[in-house]
């Protein structure tokens, strides 16, 4: 076209750069043999003309399209050598998204041509396809440079509570959130939903993966779609879907809004992987640009991808410009886009190197040393399905972890299983076992006990099995056994000593998260009491089973809200709750005691934290100085009541039950009680009491 002339350009920056007098663009392979810029019209239907990048340098091919400007529409078509066997998936006829790409235009949908392959030859990934896909393909569109957001105070690690939820189900069914915002980015920041987080205590907004990515085409084939989002396309831009207008700047404004309203703002990413899957899946953008270097391949056979993530390719982080992008990509989104950090999904992949997980691996090292980076908070997943992959308390300092051993031992101890009282207090005193090394601090342990992955409370105290029918598996996916315990009956119920049995575990269960040293993170929904109905994969399920219900009609709704604030206000009231330092009896410098006792009243003894049919322990935490505050927390899981006599405690003649799992939240009135009683507990519940050193 007349208004376009092609010129050598500039390798750096990588992706698209808007100038003066055009726009310069970028891309990495170092295998490919030519690369074609392709054009097209402002709504991507029609491609206007094709310039080859005139040069390469460094493995960088570029060129700068003079008379181009902010809003083209583009993609790229690679040539190379088509050797699946040699790890080599060149394919010209399909159009591929830029990696660097901000903006996209246009939808994507299934279909056999997005395949390098002929689908219905029986040689497979060995047959060569001709067709285009553009038509079907989404489009790049070179974007303005945003102006930077200013960066938020960054919350202390100890003040911290995060709250994990996805952005269309956050508010997808909330009806104080204007119709139009609702399941996009700007619903979140909305004046109810902030009222909501502030008066759940929450600090720390915690998304599922908000990067483009796109449903699986077996899904679709079952009218399902990828609802969590654990499928990334690219690593640039914001999901269209939660877009209005597709208005890139509405994370950007949503960010800001939260930001100015106090809350932090962290994105679950998803860099061990891409949506084009093993050796059969489509060729969309990494794999037809540079399989060989973009992905981990078999040594002994490149056809073929290493697959420790589960999801059939890996995406090959120790090539330096792969781990360039991630990096590039992890700096945009925190002084562009705004984030206050990130939880890294399957983590230990990013920690890999050819002889394994190493804490000193390029990867963490960059993150350490990165002088935007090592100031944001980073949460490792800490494991995946590779040999060695499971890593919890692996990852060096500052790096914090998503602790499984937490949220599994809390859900075996109050189902009532026995000999748990060493592993218990472990993970209240913010499991040192795991951390306290190299100098890291309880802050390391993300506590929880439930994500977005698995079941709801609400259905870890209703089911003991899954209910996965709707996923279309017969039943087959999502975990077995899920620590839990139906309390007699399985599912819905309207036996009205079950059910408030159930909402009695739910509290106790919330209670322990909240007194726990570390970090609390909590489900969204978890404070509504929202079920998905015994389903613990659902990441399938775009509708009702997985939007947060907010009629406070509901089953434990506002019981739990009232709940869950309570415990907020104890935790941000009490500081010695949160510590940046891990606190151990005899330690001169802690400014707190901790003491573990026995029902009894006296402190607790070898005899009896190896008592196998032990399930009462009471956890006491006090300041040191005189006039300071004590907590005396008592758990009691088993199935008959027991007296707890309180311990002789010098100066303490009374208690305030501040917390008492078997009332009701409602009830205004203080309990006090004097120091040298026996106090009785009901089976399966929690009571903290409070001496204010007045």
């Amino acid at each position: 076209m007349e208004q376009y002339r092609i010129e050598p350009g500039r390798a750096y920056p990588i992706g698209t750069t808007v100038e003066d007098t055009g726009v310069n663009f970028a891309i990495f392979s170092a295998n490919a043999e030519k690369i074609e810029l392709c054009v097209f019209d402002e709504h991507g239907h029609k491609e206007l003309t094709r310039f080859v990048l005139p040069q390469c340098e460094h493995d960088i091919w570029h060129g700068f399209l003079k008379g181009a400007k902010a809003g083209l529409v583009y993609g790229y078509r690679v040539y190379g050598a088509y050797s699946p066997e040699y790890g080599h998936r060149f394919n010209h006829h399909k159009l591929l998204l830029d990696p660097y790409a901000k903006a996209l235009t246009g939808n994507f949908s299934w279909s056999d041509r997005h395949f390098a392959y002929d689908v219905n030859d029986p040689r497979k990934d060995l047959s060569f396809d001709m067709r285009d896909n553009a038509d079907v393909m989404f489009k790049a569109v070179v974007l303005d440079p945003f102006a930077p957001l200013i960066p938020k105070k960054p919350i202390a690690w100890k003040n911290t509570v995060i709250y994990e939820g996805h952005v269309k189900g956050l508010t997808e069914l909330n009806q104080k959130v204007p119709k139009e915002l609702r399941g996009s980015f700007l619903g979140l920041s909305h004046p109810s939903m902030i009222a909501h987080y502030r008066a759940m205590g929450i600090t720390t907004i915690e998304l599922l993966p908000v990067q483009q990515f796109i449903s699986e085409q077996f899904l679709i084939d079952k009218k399902l779609s990828n609802y969590w989002g654990y499928n990334s396309l690219s690593f640039f831009v914001p999901h269209n879907q939660y877009l209005n207008n597709n208005q890139i700047h509405d994370f950007q404004r949503m960010v800001d809004e939260l930001h100015q309203t106090g809350f932090e703002v962290l994105i679950d990413v998803v860099y061990n992987h891409t949506c084009e899957g093993n050796w059969l899946g489509p060729t969309l953008s990494f794999k037809g640009i540079d399989n060989h270097s973009y992905y981990r391949l078999n040594p002994n056979d490149p056809r073929y991808y290493i697959n420790d993530t589960g999801c059939g390719n890996t995406l090959n982080i120790s090539h330096p410009r792969v781990l360039q992008m991630v990096m590039d990509s992890l700096r945009y989104w925190v002084q562009i886009m705004g984030v206050d950090g990130f939880r890294f999904d399957l983590a230990t992949i990013l920690g890999r190197e050819v002889h394994g997980f190493d804490k000193s691996n390029g990867f963490l090292d960059a993150i350490l040393q990165d002088p935007v980076l090592n100031g944001v908070k980073v949460i490792a997943e800490p494991w995946d399905i590779g040999p060695g992959g499971y890593q919890l308390g692996g990852f060096p300092s500052p790096w914090s972890e998503w602790n499984d051993r937490y949220r599994d031992t809390i859900r075996r101890y109050w189902r009532g299983d026995k000999g748990l009282l060493p592993e218990f207090a472990r993970r209240i005193h913010g499991s040192s076992d795991i951390f306290e090394h190299d100098g890291r601090q309880p802050y390391a342990s993300i506590n929880f006990l439930c994500s977005h992955d698995g079941n709801t409370l609400h259905d870890l105290v209703s089911y003991e099995d899954r209910h996965n029918e709707a996923n279309g598996e017969n039943n087959r996916d999502g975990h077995s056994d899920n620590l839990s315990n139906n309390h007699g009956v399985e599912g819905e119920t309207s036996d009205k000593a079950v059910l408030a049995l159930r909402l009695r575990q739910i509290k106790n269960m919330l209670t322990t998260l909240m007194l726990s040293q570390g970090v609390p993170m909590i489900l969204a929904g978890d404070e509504l009491g929202r079920t998905q109905k015994g389903n613990n994969n659902a990441y399938c399920q775009d509708n009702e089973l997985n939007w947060l219900s907010w009629d406070d009609k509901d089953l434990y709704a506002e019981e739990l809200k009232l709940f869950v604030a309570s415990l907020s206000q104890l935790r941000d009231q009490f500081s010695m709750l949160a510590h940046d330092r891990f606190i151990h009896k005899g330690d001169k410098k802690s400014l707190v005691d901790i003491t573990w006792f026995h029902q009894s009243g006296f402190s607790m003894q070898k005899e009896h934290w190896h008592s196998h049919h032990a399930t009462t322990l009471g956890y006491l935490i006090k300041e040191k100085s005189p006039s300071g505050p004590t907590l005396l927390s008592l758990f009691h899981a088993g199935h008959e009541p027991i007296e707890f006599q309180l311990p002789d405690i010098d100066a303490i003649d009374h208690w305030q039950v501040i917390v008492d799992t078997t009332a009701n939240t409602l009830q205004d009135e203080i309990r006090k009680i004097p120091a040298e009683r026996k106090i009785t507990m009901a089976p399966f519940s929690t009571i903290v009491l409070l001496n204010d050193g007045l």
